[in-house]
Formats: structure tokens, sequence, C-alpha cells
């Protein structure tokens, strides 16, 4: 549940400062999980084909602590792109909340499925997407054949 006390989540430009630290924070941990930079098929997002960008901010500091994206696939679908949490505001609902907010901006796009990929590395974001509603389904995309790669979607209906 979004807890409005402790953290704010609001629309912003790509190319937000905030944001980009945020991203680039989740490319060096993911880099360090998986011993390479090589480890995200397909082209990275940017602000041309990133639809929705939203960073979550501390209530009390201001201070960027997750982020999430969506890009759109077709005319009713979306993916989930740079969904971080800054690693002390784990296990806050933090998530959930970012989680949640992309869901409303896909709905309001008319988006009513979302899809997402996530690594075989990354066993806390797998059983988060399990327990928030998504189901795995196959690769799809540029990461079909991917050997780290396992895909989710969501129907929002």
């Amino acid at each position: 549940m979004l807890d409005a006390q402790r953290w704010t989540i609001e629309a912003r430009p790509w190319d937000d400062p905030a944001g980009e630290d945020l991203r680039l924070r989740q490319r060096a941990e993911l880099d360090a999980r998986y011993g390479t930079d090589d480890h995200e098929p397909g082209p990275l997002p940017t602000a041309a084909d990133v639809d929705v960008f939203l960073v979550a901010l501390d209530a009390n500091t201001g201070q960027a602590i997750a982020c999430g994206a969506l890009r759109r696939l077709d005319a009713t679908s979306a993916e989930i792109k740079r969904m971080y949490v800054a690693p002390h505001m784990r296990g806050t609902g933090v998530a959930t909340g970012m989680l949640r907010a992309l869901e409303a901006a896909a709905v309001e796009r008319q988006w009513h499925t979302v899809r997402l990929e996530t690594g075989t590395e990354q066993p806390d974001a797998i059983r988060f997407y399990r327990r928030e509603g998504y189901r795995e389904i196959p690769l799809y995309g540029n990461y079909i054949g991917s050997p780290i790669s396992l895909c989710f979607e969501r129907d929002l209906t």
C-alpha cells in the first residue's frame, strides 16, 4: 500500500537527475550481481521510447528512493522498465506503491496488459512480481532466446 506519510510518487522526465542517479545505481547493482554489464537483451530504454517515468521521493528528506517506467509495446500493452528501489527502502512497501502507480498510469492510457522482463539472478524481483499477481509467460520480443531472462505479465482489466 502506498504510504503517503513516508513517500510520494511523481512523474518526472526520463533525464531527471534523481531518476538518472537511481538508474545508475540499479545498473551498478545488476553489473555486480551478474558479473558483467551485458545483462539486458535488446535496446536500452531512452527518453524517445519511455512513455511514463515515475520517481518516489522520501516525504521527509525529498531523497529519490525508487523509480519505474513504462514503454508502450502496442495499442493495449506496455512494458515495465527500470523498476528499482534503493536498498535501504526495500521491504517498506514503496515497491508495491511504485508498481501500483505504474499500473494506474497504464490503465489511464488504456494499456490493459503490462509485461516485464527480469533476470534469473534476481530471485527477490521474481518473488515480488509473483506475489503482486504477475504470471510467468514465454520470453517475448528481444528476450527470446536469452538464457538469463524471465518474463511476466499481468492483465489489468
